[in-house]
């Protein structure tokens, strides 16, 4: 008892000495000092700054402190790691206990600190003895990495979609088109789509204006949105046309879901009393590539326009039209 009274002295002199040069020498921002934790007696000895950013007064930090006190504050999403990390250092799997964790404030708030520690003094048997560590207050950093990622994603979302209509554009759907006829083909499941056009756009913005046009658009796309299922996915192909993908329908069943699209585009409501329709051609992936099958749906839409306009024409119903005598 007496040697380890000893050696705890020992540490606090040597903690109190480093204490002057943490607070005025500091290598690193966030720097929190050092930390000595006695692996027998439980008693870690550490500069008062690691507790003072916590939220705690000199008063309220207790004389003697066991590992605990800030084991016991930890995220519970973070516990396991952290308590693992310092298990493989005592048993000798790693060299180094190295970790970022968050901890509980006083308030209750949390902080994100990374600490990194290492087996300093081992008893006769070579048991760890003293561990001595450093701790770094990282928040800061990490409420900006946060922020970036956000950044970072709203921007990558924003790369994927048409500015005006926030549905995808050119390149996102021909991209996610590729992916899932490739997946289609993997299972074997179904895969449709519908290239539609709104008719007579042009003379639209002619007479109304190109904001009365973006506008148009604007609705356009929205009823495209509410009328897809959960699987499906839409984007703007070109100026007034769209690409609606069906994976995992039959034809059938996607020119049910084009129907459905179109006759809730000729339900939109518009100032001067304009109605808008579309045309679509819709078909069903048959092993073609990928150009091939959207050309074949964009031929189908055109045959809907040149007969009549507003309405969907299915490309393989056309073909077997065209073989009856």
């Amino acid at each position: 008892h007496r040697r380890i009274d000893e050696l705890e002295t020992l540490v606090a002199q040597l903690l109190a000495e480093r204490e002057t040069k943490d607070a005025s020498d500091l290598a690193w921002s966030g720097n929190l000092g050092h930390w000595y934790w006695n692996c027998r007696t439980n008693l870690v000895t550490f500069n008062k700054l690691k507790a003072l950013a916590l939220g705690y007064g000199e008063l309220e930090i207790p004389q003697r402190v066991g590992h605990e006190f800030f084991t016991e504050k930890l995220h519970p999403e973070d516990y396991e790691a952290t308590m693992d990390a310092m298990r493989q250092l005592i048993q000798g799997n790693s060299q180094v206990y190295e970790v970022e964790y968050r901890i509980q404030t006083k308030d209750g708030n949390w902080k994100w600190f990374y600490d990194r520690g290492a087996i300093t003094q081992r008893t006769q048997e070579g048991k760890p003895k003293l561990i001595t560590g450093i701790v770094f207050d990282i928040t800061q950093r990490k409420e900006l990495e946060a922020k970036l990622q956000a950044q970072n994603k709203l921007l990558f979302e924003l790369s994927m979609k048409d500015g005006l209509t926030k549905l995808y554009n050119h390149r996102t759907i021909f991209q996610m088109l590729e992916e899932a006829v490739a997946s289609s083909l993997e299972d074997k499941s179904s895969i449709s789509i519908l290239m539609l056009d709104l008719d007579n756009f042009k003379r639209l913005n002619d007479d109304y204006g190109h904001q009365f046009g973006d506008e148009v658009l604007k609705q356009v796309a929205a009823a495209i949105r509410e009328n897809l299922n959960e699987e499906d996915f839409a984007g703007r192909y070109g100026g007034e046309e769209f690409l609606v993908v069906f994976p995992g329908r039959t034809l059938a069943e996607a020119k049910k879901g084009a129907e459905d699209i179109r006759q809730a585009i000729q339900a939109l409501t518009f100032s001067k009393n304009v109605i808008v329709t579309i045309s679509g051609g819709v078909t069903q992936f048959a092993g073609t590539s990928v150009m091939m099958f959207i050309d074949e749906a964009d031929r189908c839409m055109y045959k809907a326009k040149n007969s009549g306009k507003n309405k969907i024409v299915s490309c393989q119903e056309l073909v077997a039209k065209s073989r009856e005598p």
